[in-house]
């Protein structure tokens, strides 16, 4: 028999937390973040954290769980999870994964096997010496000459996957689209069911944009200055997150602060768009479409599905 598991997922700022917490209490659950910047302490605002109050009694795993000068991957996430799993089954509970970190997502439901690409730190700084001389579009352009499909996949921004990708051909002399491709053909482990929450474009562009000026009243600006003031540096991998990285611009002078806004908001919603991608190339997703639904009747068609699936 195998363990359920349930993933709620979705592009930033459709409306996952809320929904987490009323799923995770229907289906006696306790939540696994699967996000790439949750998991940091000192950056509630940016990541748009859960907060304590909010979880109503809900455990959460992988949040609040490590410093911001520690570096967090796929490889780390796919470890805190399963031992997150682990604690969660022994109390006869069903995980439920939450996050809009697809990568993370498909990396644990299929337990994608990451043993053989190795760190080559050597090339690895030589890499990053290149995007900071060159510039990202030109890493992306090395990626491009020996795995198209994986530049197809990976944003030219996303330096650490574009890097990850550089090294997998060097180390290995395989595509890393080709090993990922492979991996996922794998059969899940698990008992899954996986939503990927939508809501019309134009009003998810919309609740973008008043997320990030609610984030800038409630103090983000403060926020990545007391992480600069603690010794945090633009090129650490928690300060690559967005709306970090654009204010650490107007800390250093780059931009003013309406432009860094500006440019948050439009990378934030490129990002979205790009989620969306990802998670249509996903196999066996249930889309959950948001429009003209009360959060009672969403709640009742996720449990419908989980009982049609045999998760409940």
């Amino acid at each position: 028999m195998k363990k359920p598991l349930i993933i709620l997922t979705g592009p930033t700022a459709v409306g996952k937390t809320e929904l987490s917490i009323q799923l995770a209490k229907a289906v006696n659950g306790e939540i696994i973040s699967a996000d790439s910047m949750q998991v940091y302490k000192e950056m509630n605002i940016g990541s748009a954290k859960i907060q304590p109050e909010e979880m109503k009694g809900v455990p959460h795993y992988l949040v609040d769980e490590i410093e911001p000068e520690e570096e967090f991957n796929v490889v780390r996430f796919q470890t805190m999870a399963k031992n997150a799993m682990k604690i969660i089954y022994q109390k006869g509970k069903i995980p439920v994964i939450v996050g809009g970190t697809g990568f993370y997502i498909q990396a644990l439901l299929y337990d994608i096997d990451f043993t053989d690409t190795t760190e080559d730190s050597e090339y690895r700084r030589e890499l990053e010496k290149l995007a900071q001389e060159k510039g990202n579009e030109y890493l992306h352009e090395m990626l491009q000459k020996v795995d198209p499909k994986a530049a197809q996949e990976i944003h030219a921004n996303n330096r650490k996957r574009v890097i990850r990708a550089l090294e997998y051909y060097r180390d290995t002399g395989k595509q890393i689209s080709e090993h990922n491709e492979q991996q996922r053909q794998k059969e899940s482990p698990y008992q899954f069911v996986y939503f990927v929450l939508n809501r019309d474009r134009q009003e998810l562009y919309q609740r973008i944009d008043q997320r990030v000026d609610l984030m800038m009243e409630q103090g983000l600006l403060e926020e990545v200055k007391r992480l600069k003031e603690r010794g945090c540096t633009s090129d650490m991998v928690s300060m690559k997150g967005l709306g970090y990285k654009e204010l650490f611009d107007y800390i250093n002078g780059v931009y003013s602060l309406e432009e860094a806004v500006r440019i948050i908001k439009r990378d934030t919603r490129h990002f979205a768009k790009r989620q969306l991608t990802w998670f249509k190339r996903e196999k066996e997703v249930d889309w959950i479409e948001l429009d003209g639904k009360t959060p009672p009747q969403v709640l009742e068609e996720i449990q419908k599905i989980c009982k049609e699936k045999r998760i409940l």
